[in-house]
């Protein structure tokens, strides 16, 4: 499948500007220097600041995932070729065993499963047909019996199909024949003048003459006269009688309803339960418009590869994208503190005490000697002066700021202006629902038994800040038993003062925000002067404080 070489190169759940931006221009360098296929993700939702961010740079937002648990994409799928609802039994056979299949999918014209059919399917064909009119029954074309007893069509129209009448064998005398024969049967006759004469007086649909027999010019006029078709085979009449029913259209047996389809994006944890309780061979898969793309069967599954991951701006299982720990982690790349995340083997991890991932990517295209192209400068210095306030925030490094200038510079952009227009959008919240003010930049934390979200947001308009408290206050306290976490804890940070309103919720939220910073909370909130980190000023401080706790 195409996706066996794919890497997804991917940041935290809610994720920020640091976070799309790195994994855009990680994957980009590793393109670079392997010639591979490496794709940035993103596990969330963009938020304004992000998006003023990749237009500006004119640079497109990674796709979603939500989930990197194996899909059917990730498996051998059989690319099994499927047929037309009139193609014979007989043919469909030759078909299933050219190619040694069981199931043979049945399409329309457009390409939408319509019926599977079996080797079982045909094994009834045989057995268990005895009715002299089921190719009528059945809408047989005059195309499919030509084509199966090897024939021509002497006269009549091939692409006409058979609605009436039975099939007959013309063994007696033609006086006989008279008693039996009934308007629009097919006859299957030898080269007896008389009897061809009287099938055609009897007014059957059709003649079949056997044994590659000449037909008479006074047999075709006569056909013509009275409509009957004739049909000439090199067959004996008892090869043609025993393949005649193979003529068959394949939808009369085929099995059309409640068929069990699984489409290329489901997983395999939810598919297997189903596989087990159905006794089919194989499954037919769908692609993304539902159209139909091939067959797995149970043995299919063996053979599933995990999705390949890179984790940027990130290194918690609580923050990652669902389905980790079935993905295979090759690399991560982050500047936060290490959490718990597990690997089945060794990975690439990198790890550096600076204010921002983008500042750890840009050493990575110098230390390769990849050039930086304008665009990719433009987002990973964006990146830097999000994360670190425009050089605010005391997790800001000497070395952030030196990379920002510089990127600055290849992007072609004021660092003071632009970083201005950049967190006046992202902080142009009025408009938006409490829900999407709490997710565009939100975390949970795990300290032994205890798990506690934090969010944040920055403005540089005070009285915004004020405003948007008054919605997200009550809506932190409705979303606390959804998130199934202990406290959320929400950040109000206000970039020209440099100070943040700790908003919290829960049972014992307060008192850990008292103890942790030392100081008188009100009912709702406590204000931090001097601190807009979460990274190096709210999460250590809680994080000592839960400790000792313990």
């Amino acid at each position: 499948m195409v996706t066996d070489n794919i890497v997804n190169v991917i940041g935290h759940r809610n994720p920020d500007t640091d976070s799309v931006c790195s994994a855009i221009a990680y994957a980009r360098l590793k393109r670079k220097i392997t010639g591979k296929k490496y794709v940035a993700k993103r596990a969330g939702k963009i938020n304004a600041e992000t998006d003023f961010v990749l237009k500006h740079f004119g640079v497109p937002a990674p796709d979603y995932i939500r989930d990197v648990r194996t899909q059917v994409v990730d498996i051998d799928v059989e690319r099994v070729q499927g047929v037309g609802e009139d193609i014979s039994i007989k043919k469909a056979w030759e078909i299933m065993k050219t190619e040694m299949l069981q199931t043979l999918p049945i399409v329309n014209d457009d390409k939408k499963l319509i019926g599977l059919l079996t080797i079982q399917d045909i094994a009834k064909s045989y057995m268990d047909v005895y009715d002299s009119r089921i190719i009528a029954t059945a809408k047989t074309p005059f195309s499919n019996i030509i084509q199966t007893l090897e024939g021509e069509m002497v006269y009549g129209n091939p692409d006409e199909r058979i609605e009436s009448g039975k099939c007959l064998i013309a063994a007696a005398n033609p006086d006989l024949m008279e008693s039996y024969i009934e308007k629009g049967d097919i006859v299957i006759l030898g080269n007896r003048y008389e009897s061809q004469l009287c099938a055609i007086e009897m007014d059957a649909k059709c003649i079949i003459v056997c044994d590659g027999s000449t037909v008479s010019f006074t047999i075709n006029k006569l056909a013509e006269n009275k409509g009957c078709f004739i049909i000439k085979t090199p067959f004996d009449t008892f090869t043609v009688s025993r393949l005649i029913n193979q003529s068959i259209p394949i939808k009369f047996f085929m099995k059309g309803e409640n068929l069990v389809t699984f489409g290329l994006g489901e997983f395999l944890d939810d598919i297997r339960e189903v596989m087990a309780k159905k006794k089919h061979r194989d499954f037919p898969i769908l692609d993304w418009n539902g159209h139909y793309f091939g067959m797995i069967s149970r043995r299919s599954l063996l053979g599933a590869r995990k999705k390949k991951l890179i984790l940027v701006d990130h290194n918690e299982p609580s923050q990652s994208v669902d389905g980790i720990e079935e993905a295979e982690l090759l690399e991560i790349i982050d500047h936060h503190r290490i959490g718990s995340i597990e690997t089945m083997g060794p990975v690439f991890f990198r790890n550096q005490p600076l204010g921002c991932t983008a500042t750890i990517i840009y050493q990575m295209y110098n230390e390769y000697s990849v050039e930086i192209p304008k665009d990719t400068a433009g987002i990973l210095c964006s990146a830097i002066l999000s994360d670190t306030l425009m050089y605010r925030s005391p997790t800001c490094t000497d070395t952030d700021k030196k990379a920002a200038e510089e990127l600055a510079e290849i992007a072609g952009i004021d660092v003071e202006q632009y970083a201005s227009e950049m967190f006046a959008t992202g902080s142009n919240l009025s408009s938006k629902l409490p829900e999407e003010i709490f997710y565009q930049d939100f975390k949970k934390f795990d300290v032994g038994e205890k798990t506690f979200g934090v969010g944040q947001i920055t403005s540089m308009i005070h009285t915004e800040l004020d405003a948007i408290k008054k919605r997200l206050v009550p809506y932190t306290k409705k979303v606390l038993q959804e998130l199934d976490v202990s406290m959320i804890f929400f950040m109000l940070t206000d970039i020209m003062q440099e100070s943040t309103e700790l908003l919290y919720a829960g049972n014992g939220a307060r008192e850990l925000a008292e103890a942790a910073f030392h100081q008188k909370g009100e009912e709702e909130s406590i204000i931090l002067k001097n601190i807009v980190s979460r990274k190096k000023q709210i999460i250590p401080a809680m994080m000592i404080e839960l400790q000792e706790d313990v």
